[in-house]
């Protein structure tokens, strides 16, 4: 077994340690009301436009997302949240010191040995959520659970459609497909874009991903047979059947969005395996981006 097929099936027992310690976390993190900017690199950028919708529509007050490089200096916000697997990403690490003093800043972070841990004024360890592959799954989706915990958005039927994604087989034909689009619809665009880039790491495919709305301008015409379209949460009403008529693949994503993704994890892996290709060293990737000074 993989490292990253060892660390995605254990995501239900870290969302179920994550939710019973999010209170004790509850200091770190957006008080109701402050105005926050949530950011990070890659994967933690889209886990960051997840969270940043799920806050928003709570009522819990403005929030955005950003990759960190993009971060608009212009713009006042109250906290700066950041997510940092390695706790080392340089974006994040120069975000966090150009804001410093100004702006209050938390970490969320799998490392407590790294820079972030001095760079951030709050910080939150999920080190049992780290991981050895350059691959993230379960530090992701134990962020995001963390904050769906603090927003008051996280059950336990969560855990539990974690497990049923984790013991289904995958829809027949689907590893079989040439190319796969990932649909969303608010916080689950963010899934939606993880899940694609889960794919391109992983087993080197053609994925693309889009609001579900957009799909329709422009973007379903790719689809045909052996293509595949997966809706990560409830479907734009005559989607499945647009998609159908063109030839290709529908999975509709019955679970809870967040188990959708360990879905796609899994056949990120799937795929990467029929393709000869190892998922815990993607092509021209590392674990953390280090750049030069």
């Amino acid at each position: 077994m993989s490292h990253v097929e060892d660390e995605l099936t254990s995501q239900p027992e870290c969302w179920t340690r994550v939710a019973a310690d999010a209170a004790g976390h509850g200091p770190a993190l957006p008080a109701p009301g402050e105005r926050v900017a949530i950011v990070g690199c890659g994967t933690s950028y889209f886990m960051a436009q997840a969270a940043a919708a799920l806050r928003e529509g709570a009522g819990q007050g403005e929030t955005d997302a950003f990759a960190a490089s993009e971060f608009p200096h212009g713009r006042a916000y109250d906290r700066v949240l950041a997510l940092t697997r390695s706790g080392t990403t340089t974006e994040v690490l120069d975000l966090l010191r150009k804001v410093a003093g100004g702006t209050r800043t938390t970490a969320v972070t799998a490392d407590p040995d790294t820079p972030v841990m001095e760079a951030a004024d709050d910080v939150v360890v999920l080190d049992y959520a780290d991981e050895r592959s350059v691959v993230q799954t379960r530090f992701a989706t134990t962020a995001l659970t963390l904050l769906r915990a603090h927003l008051g958005l996280h059950s336990d039927a969560v855990v539990a459609d974690a497990r049923t994604a984790l013991a289904e087989p995958l829809p027949e034909g689907l590893v079989e497909c040439g190319q796969f689009t990932f649909l969303g619809r608010g916080w689950t665009v963010g899934l939606a874009n993880e899940a694609g880039l889960k794919m391109r790491e992983a087993s080197l495919s053609w994925t693309e991903a889009y609001p579900a709305m957009e799909y329709r301008h422009g973007p379903i015409s790719i689809t045909t047979e052996g293509t595949a379209t997966w809706m990560l949460g409830p479907a734009p009403e005559g989607l499945a059947e647009q998609v159908r008529a063109t030839g290709g693949l529908w999975v509709e994503g019955g679970l809870d969005p967040l188990a959708e993704l360990v879905r796609a994890q899994r056949l990120a892996v799937a795929v990467a395996a029929a393709r000869g290709l190892d998922p815990d060293q993607p092509r021209h990737l590392t674990r953390s981006v280090i750049l030069a000074s």
